[in-house]
């Protein structure tokens, strides 16, 4: 049996984003001997729904969240939410410079790829990394 994963791009990133991952992703799926499925927070769940909404809904599939939102692990209701409900969260931290130009978070997320695989491959959620623009993920405690 494959091991699936579903990766959801949260709404403080382009939708297209999780389209355009999850397109490039799926001729890698049967050579990485497990399978990836990226989808937007946004489409799925609605603009603007609520944390509270949708990470308990993204835990029950064990699922894994990028997001530039660090609000999430800062808060702690937040925080015990989404380690209670299994959620696997990568939080990219913005430039302080005004944030991600749209391109440069393509970039980010594209050359950073393989090691967010390698981050899902090895961890059981809950789980969080956090990098920045000039850092790969590192687990945080």
């Amino acid at each position: 049996m494959v091991k699936k994963y579903k990766i959801y791009i949260d709404e403080n990133m382009p939708s297209q984003l999780a389209r355009g991952l999850h397109t490039l992703q799926q001729p890698q799926n049967a050579k990485d001997g497990f399978e990836i499925e990226v989808l937007s927070i946004k489409e799925v769940f609605g603009q603007g729904a609520q944390d509270e909404d949708w990470i308990p809904k993204v835990g029950a599939e064990n699922g894994i969240v990028i997001t530039q939102d660090f609000r999430i692990q800062s808060q702690k209701h937040q925080r015990e939410l989404y380690i209670e409900s299994g959620v696997g969260i990568l939080f990219l931290n913005p430039p302080s410079n005004g944030g991600f130009s749209y391109w440069d978070l393509v970039k980010k997320l594209i050359s950073e790829w393989e090691d967010i695989k390698k981050i899902i491959k090895k961890n059981k959620t809950p789980f969080a990394y956090r990098g920045t623009s000039r850092t790969k993920f590192e687990k945080m405690d």
